[in-house]
């Protein structure tokens, strides 16, 4: 069973989720508007996954007969990102991300509530791959800098990401 004080932190946790996806379908349209379509591409493909982690975080706590509390979303606060600093933004939010699910699964481990601390480590390996991925696309931009041929380059391989649901 879990406790009033895990499902509000699970809600929270929840809601967050659904934020994320929000956030990256946000930078999806501004990659896509600054006609980096390959980057559009691949933030609508993590708005996709982001979009499954909440579902699935929304389906443990409908099993586990917990009331479930969607808030209201608010709107990202983005500023016009350069090509580097929409992936640099994502992987500073990925970080408060895992720095979130970390305190979370402690807790539930503090509570002795081991079902949860079990699904939530799903989510805990799920941030190291996030963090990764953001952390290689930094360094090949990086590593073409300003070069327009070598940035449309990166932007095609992005362009070629395709969603699996990493939930199933």
């Amino acid at each position: 069973m879990i406790s009033k004080m895990m499902a509000k932190r699970l809600n929270d946790q929840l809601n967050k989720e659904f934020y994320s996806a929000y956030l990256y379908l946000s930078i999806s349209a501004l990659c896509g508007n600054h006609g980096f379509n390959g980057a559009a591409n691949w933030f609508f493909i993590q708005y996709q996954e982001e979009t499954a982690h909440a579902l699935k975080m929304f389906r443990y706590l409908n099993d586990q007969n917990v009331d479930i509390d969607l808030r209201t979303i608010f709107a990202p606060e983005l500023e016009d990102l350069s090509f580097l600093g929409a992936f640099e933004a994502s992987l500073e939010h990925e970080k408060k991300m895992t720095h979130q699910l970390n305190e979370l699964s402690g807790y539930s481990f503090q509570e002795k509530d081991h079902a949860t601390y079990n699904f939530l480590q799903w989510y805990v390996t799920e941030q190291v791959e996030e963090e990764a991925a953001l952390n290689q696309i930094i360094d090949q931009i990086r590593i073409v800098g300003d070069n327009g041929h070598g940035l449309l380059t990166i932007d095609k391989e992005l362009g070629a990401r395709i969603f699996v649901d990493p939930t199933i």
